[in-house]
């Protein structure tokens, strides 16, 4: 058999937006994927289903692999012929350890590529607003391990056999120490020993670039102590030098809206993705928890024979872009397409219904009112005189609201085919993460986009749902889902004037 290849990848400082293009690339098509503490394991979801997944994380004291064993267990995967990624936080090669493990593989005759990753020293500081060059302070930056390993009367960088000569790093404009938090008081000492003043700025920045970043600024006389009544610990990186004090002017990262809060997003699996980003943009940290999953009918042969007359319709109603998505793979696997809805006008229940109509199917939208509910839609169609004596197709989720329907058939529809093409099953169990969060206090918002999501979502945190959300904030997308909150006692903090994620994001940060 011949060898696989290894391909060591920097992960970047934390924000998954920061992985590179080809590392995002190499994960979709990696065999096995051998990650550290450092490495964010939302990037994880670039792997293949089929990938195998090794956590190999070390930190202080911590150490689920020794580096020759990690080093092993990339030559054993790449001599089984597998594509294997070594995703490393930062960049591989500063303070990553790669080096190392790129002379095992050459050693084992293991071929091997490295992807280079935005390191700590430059993504912390620049989500900090700390430019780690600036032409009114400082031309040169270095970079220093924190760790030492204290050898008679001086200090050599752990690993290494250098001795770190205090005098001219004291002399230098601007150093970043990389994992110093316990020997913080230690550096700063060293520093001022050797000349330092020591009223020069300096940051310590923990998980730099993650909602979790949290920033202590002072000098080095005095940012031992203010970490340390702070409680900061590791991972962190520490800056010394005049650039610190840019920070006041170029803190962008920290004063996004949302930044920090921590936002529990409700929503489908195949939902969640579009509102967590845009939550994340905003500055939140973004924990999913599913509370129900969407599929295929048990029997398809209702959809399959509202489909085979769909000339027969004058209107086809979408009420989710779910309900789109679902028709458009029922289409394809029946050899089908949107020409079947030919004579028919089309009629949406949200801006992002519409767009699925027209993204996935290329159907034009005769119809989609201002307010997002069904309510709207059946007004809308009467004022149209578009309902007595119409024919209608109405695809849609199989615990729909009846309103809807019944409102057509009221008003003189010739017929109303509501047809369930898609189901929704709650979903078993809350992540561990959800749960952890809630039970420490953690949670800033709460987001539900729909009833059902309320519901289950109660359902799952068990009878005493209110007591653990009693000081959490809830966003509600709209009247019907603020009914069934209410419902359940759980009156929303804010409600979306439009009725959409946008609407429900903007009335979280405007509440």
């Amino acid at each position: 058999m011949s060898n696989g290849i290894v391909f060591l990848v920097g992960a970047g400082p934390g924000d998954p937006g920061l992985l590179t293009v080809k590392g995002a690339r190499l994960l979709e098509h990696a065999e096995v994927v051998v990650y550290d503490y450092l490495a964010n394991p939302e990037l994880l979801g670039y792997c293949p289903p089929t990938a195998e997944v090794i956590y190999v994380g070390k930190k202080a004291a911590d150490h689920t692999m020794s580096q020759d064993q990690i080093s092993a267990l990339l030559v054993e995967k790449a001599k089984a012929g597998k594509r294997v990624v070594r995703l490393k936080g930062g960049d591989p090669f500063v303070f990553g350890r790669g080096g190392e493990e790129c002379e095992a593989l050459a050693a084992a005759s293991i071929p091997f590529e490295v992807v280079p990753g935005i390191t700590a020293a430059i993504g912390g500081p620049a989500y900090a607003g700390i430019p780690v060059t600036h032409r009114d302070f400082n031309s040169s930056f270095t970079v220093i391990t924190g760790h030492e390993k204290e050898e008679g009367s001086g200090a050599r960088a752990q690993g290494t056999g250098e001795e770190i000569d205090w005098a001219v790093v004291a002399k230098l404009p601007c150093v970043a120490f990389y994992m110093g938090v316990k020997s913080l008081p230690s550096i700063c000492s060293r520093l001022i020993e050797n000349g330092k003043d020591p009223a020069t700025p300096a940051a310590a920045i923990r998980w730099g670039t993650r909602p979790e970043q949290r920033t202590v600024t002072g000098t080095i006389a005095d940012l031992p102590q203010k970490v340390a009544a702070a409680g900061l610990t590791a991972p962190a990186i520490t800056i010394v030098g005049k650039v610190v004090t840019l920070r006041d002017t170029m803190n962008w990262f920290e004063r996004r809206p949302l930044f920090a809060r921590t936002v529990i997003v409700t929503r489908t699996r195949q939902q969640a993705s579009d509102l967590s980003k845009k939550l994340a943009a905003l500055g939140a940290r973004v924990l999913e928890a599913p509370t129900i999953e969407l599929q295929a009918p048990a029997d398809w042969n209702t959809v399959d024979q509202a489909l085979a007359s769909a000339a027969s319709y004058d209107w086809l109603v979408f009420t989710s872009a779910n309900g789109v998505s679902f028709t458009r793979q029922r289409l394809l696997t029946l050899a089908k397409d949107a020409r079947i809805f030919a004579r028919a006008k089309v009629a949406a229940i949200g801006d992002a219904t519409a767009k699925a109509i027209t993204d996935q199917l290329c159907l034009k939208v005769d119809l989609c009112p201002q307010s997002f509910v069904a309510e709207a839609l059946a007004d809308e169609l009467e004022k149209r005189n578009e309902v007595n004596g119409r024919r209608f197709l109405l695809l849609r989720a199989d615990i729909a609201r009846p309103l809807l329907r019944d409102r057509l058939r009221q008003a003189g529809a010739a017929e109303v085919n509501d047809v369930p093409i898609y189901e929704t099953k709650p979903a078993r169990n809350l992540p561990p993460a959800v749960l952890e969060a809630l039970d420490h206090g953690e949670v800033a918002w709460v987001t539900f986009t729909s009833s059902s999501t309320a519901k289950n979502f109660a359902t799952l945190l068990g009878p005493t749902y209110r007591e653990k959300l009693r000081n959490t904030k809830l966003a509600s997308i709209g009247p019907i889902t603020t009914a069934t909150l209410n419902e359940l006692g759980l009156p929303p903090t804010v409600e979306a004037t439009t009725f959409n994620i946008v609407g429900l994001i903007t009335a979280m940060h405007h509440p």
